[in-house]
Order: structure tokens, then sequence, then C-alpha cells
């Protein structure tokens, strides 16, 4: 056993730091950017970094918010949702989206991003972004803690009904991760990584 000099804390008693690693440590993580609309029509477009993908069959994605935000009042009320790639040529547009601004803004104007109609959800994808995953909810659930006590935070489930993919993101029949560029969440307030071709490599499970 390597003997290490371990930072050790209790996270309910504070972490002792200049920033909280938590969120640090638990990445790079992909970024749930999240169209909705709400029942009156008004549209949002979100991105959250408590993002990733939960079962093969049926294909479900989840997203968690701190706070009750928009899109999930948007998600509960139509059950209906879109999650776009956020990629290095969209990062900029992506932040912006990050605004706090009042739900009858549309983000989409206000990032300078094109809604294109969805094929099987009344909620528009990110024109520019080469993935789109149209999604049903299939849960909305309180997160709680150890105590059973309630934390001010959502975990969103949805099951993928529709795939969208630019064509150029396909070689031989294979979907090229790391040829969009996506970009990651890695901690902080404003942390980013940017996955490249280069910097991939492949293990394959001694099954």
């Amino acid at each position: 056993m390597t003997d290490k000099d371990l930072y050790f804390y209790e996270p309910s008693k504070g972490h002792g730091l200049k920033h909280d690693p938590f969120n640090a440590i638990i990445a790079p993580r992909p970024i749930g950017w999240i169209s909705s609309r709400d029942a009156k029509g008004h549209v949002n477009l979100a991105p959250y970094s408590f993002f990733n993908a939960f079962c093969y069959v049926p294909p479900i994605i989840g997203f968690s918010s701190t706070n009750w935000k928009d899109t999930v009042e948007n998600i509960q009320q139509t059950g209906e949702f879109v999650w776009n790639l956020a990629t290095m040529d969209l990062a900029k547009h992506m932040n912006a989206t990050a605004a706090h601004v009042g739900p009858e803004v549309d983000e989409f104007k206000l990032a300078g991003l094109t809604a294109v109609p969805g094929k099987l959800v009344n909620v528009p994808r990110v024109g520019e972004s080469p993935v789109a995953f149209e999604c049903k909810v299939s849960d909305i659930v309180r997160l709680k803690g150890a105590d059973g006590k309630e934390a001010d935070a959502w975990l969103t489930l949805g099951e993928v009904v529709a795939v969208h993919i630019d064509k150029a993101m396909i070689k031989d029949g294979v979907y090229q991760t790391a040829a969009a560029r996506p970009i990651v969440r890695a901690g902080r307030r404003g942390d980013y990584f940017e996955i490249k071709p280069e910097n991939m490599f492949e293990m394959v499970r001694p099954d």
C-alpha cells in the first residue's frame, strides 16, 4: 500500500479549501445541455453539469438540478425534453445559455442558436449541435441524504425516443466520439476539458 499524505474532511462539516473539490474530483462530466418547453409554449435552453446515461434498454439519460429551475418545471408540465451535445465550437453559445434570465426569455435567440423542431417531441433541438436526443420523461426524483432529509435537488430521467446524429460523425458505421470535440465539465466555477481524438485510447475488457 502506497503511503500517501491524505487530506481528509467530512462534507457536513465543510471542506476547508478555497473551492469545494467534490465536482472537480467527479470529473470530467458530460454536459446536460437541455432544451424544454413549458405548457404555454415558452422555450428554455440550459446546461447542467450533473448529467449522464443510466440505461441501455430502454435508453435513459438524466440530469440533476440544484433548486427547482425552469427546465424541471417545464419538463414536469409537458413530459418532454431534448439533450444537445455541447462541443468546442458551441462552447461560448452553451455558456451564454447559463445566464439567469426569466422564463419568458428564449435562450436560443439569446445565444444566437437555431431552434429546430423535434420529430417526436414538441421541443426544439439545437440545430448547430451534431447530436441531439429527443426524450420523454420517465421520472423526476427529489434527492435525499442518508438521513432521509430531502435535498434542494431533483434528478430528471428521460427515455431517449429519437436520435439525431450529424453523418460526419459516423465512420464505417461507428460513431466517432471525439470527432465532434465535445466539452466536459471539470469543476470549480468554470473549468472545462475538450475531448480530442489524440487523447483517446482503447482498453478491451478481459472477459
